[in-house]
This record gives C-alpha cells, sequence and structure tokens, in this order.
C-alpha cells in the first residue's frame, strides 16, 4: 500500500480525489486534510495567507497520523503567487514540517508537462486576469512557453467549485484557441476528474489539471508509476506498475 498525503485549502473541488483513488487501484490510498482558507479569494494577499507556512503546519499533524508517505499542497494560486523561489521555500518547509518528501500542485504542473516531453503550453483559468498571469510567469520561471492565457474572472473558489462539463469543457477550448502542446487548467476547487477523456479527446492533446497533476506528483514523489489512462495522457507514461 502507497499512501498520498494532500493539504487541500477548504471545500470545493475535493470530491475529485476519492474518484482518482478509485481508478488508481486498490494499492494506492489518498488521504486528504483541509487547511483553513481563511478569505475565499483569488487576489494576491488572501492567497498568500491561505499558503502561510502557519496554515500549512496545521494540517501537518493530522496527516502524519494517516501514516502517508508523501505530502502535496493541493493548491496552485497558493503556492505560485509567491513566485518560483517563494514557492520553493514554502515546499521545503513544508517538508521539513512533515518530516517526508513534499511539493506544490504548482511544480506539479511544470514536472508533469516535462514529464509528456512538452515545452509550449496553453492556460485556461478560471483566475482573474492578474492572478493567472502570476501562474504564466512561473511555468516560465520552470523552463515553459506559455503560448497564452485565457483568464475568466473568478474571485472564489466556491464559485469555482460549482462549474460542471459543460463550463470545464469551455475553459479547455478556449485556451485550446492559444495552440501549444498541452492546455493547462490550474485551479484545484475545480472539478476535472471525472472529464479528462472528454477533454483530451476534443482537443486531440494532453490536457492537465490541477486535481490531475497534484495526484500524480504525490506518487512521482513516492517514485511510483501507475497505467491509469481514464485520468489523461500523464497516467499513461512507461508505467512501472499496470492496473
Amino acid at each position: 500500500m502507497t499512501a498520498l498525503g494532500f493539504l487541500y485549502p477548504g471545500r470545493s473541488g475535493e470530491d475529485d480525489y476519492p474518484r482518482i483513488e478509485q481508478l488508481l487501484g486498490s494499492n494506492i490510498r489518498l488521504d486528504l486534510v483541509h487547511t483553513d482558507i481563511g478569505e475565499d479569494a483569488h487576489r494576491e494577499d488572501a492567497l498568500r495567507e491561505m499558503g502561510s507556512a502557519e496554515r500549512l503546519a496545521a494540517g501537518v499533524e493530522e496527516l502524519r497520523r494517516t501514516g502517508a508517505e508523501t505530502v502535496v499542497w493541493a493548491c496552485t494560486s497558493g503556492s505560485f503567487v509567491r513566485g518560483w523561489e517563494g514557492a520553493r521555500d514554502q515546499v521545503r518547509s513544508l517538508a521539513l514540517v512533515a518530516g517526508m518528501p513534499a511539493s506544490s500542485t504548482s511544480f506539479a504542473f511544470v514536472h508533469a508537462a516535462k514529464e509528456l516531453g512538452v515545452r509550449q503550453v496553453a492556460v485556461g483559468a478560471t483566475y482573474p486576469d492578474d492572478v493567472a498571469g502570476l501562474f504564466a510567469d512561473f511555468l516560465r520561471a520552470g523552463g515553459l512557453e506559455v503560448t497564452g492565457v485565457r483568464p475568466s474572472g473568478i474571485i472564489t473558489a466556491a464559485e469555482v467549485g460549482t462549474w460542471g462539463e459543460e463550463e470545464v469543457l469551455a475553459l479547455a477550448r478556449a485556451a485550446d484557441a492559444f495552440g501549444g502542446e498541452a492546455v493547462l487548467l490550474p485551479d484545484t476547487a475545480l472539478h476535472t476528474a471525472a472529464h479528462l477523456p472528454l477533454l483530451e479527446k476534443e482537443l486531440g492533446k494532453p490536457v492537465l489539471t490541477a486535481n490531475q497533476v497534484t495526484v500524480w506528483e504525490g506518487l512521482r514523489l513516492a517514485d511510483r508509476r501507475v497505467n491509469a489512462p481514464r485520468l489523461g495522457a500523464l497516467f499513461t507514461r512507461e508505467p512501472i506498475i499496470q492496473v
């Protein structure tokens, strides 16, 4: 059994995790602990506070009791808003407090894109324009070329969590208009796990979504590879374990 730990802010799209766990197979467990979201706002100051060391540390003890082997801060905006170096410091602090390998969703996007061998990416963001721009800056700092960004102007994770298949597909199509080798949908409040096959079929290319890459990053930290095609092209790369 491989137990992966996730610190998830508030409650919006967290039901993606049991869905993904079911698709991964019976020997992988996803343990999720909710952290205090503070003010629910896609605004730089609120996002920095959401991902503060104190808020993350508060959830670590509960996660440690689950037997998790790795921990991922399951929040894109609450990590990239600090910039590349700030997000790296955030992860280092989390690893030190947790006593286990750690990462965040923002780094997961960069690692996942490189796993797929893609360099040019388009972004479909639920965020306001300024926050979406910060994600693009983060990707560029990670060595990716951003062909374009489609922001949606949504302020709260609560609103993002109400989006269904139609809205998710529309966002992906809008981002795909910028070209690129893959489309990225960054927001762990966005339900995407059920829509990945449709998204990749409609766009004809890899689609990377926040909760999907977050779980993949946990597996990467645990040195696991799982073949689960219903979770997209990312989960079909030279698997070590077939399910």
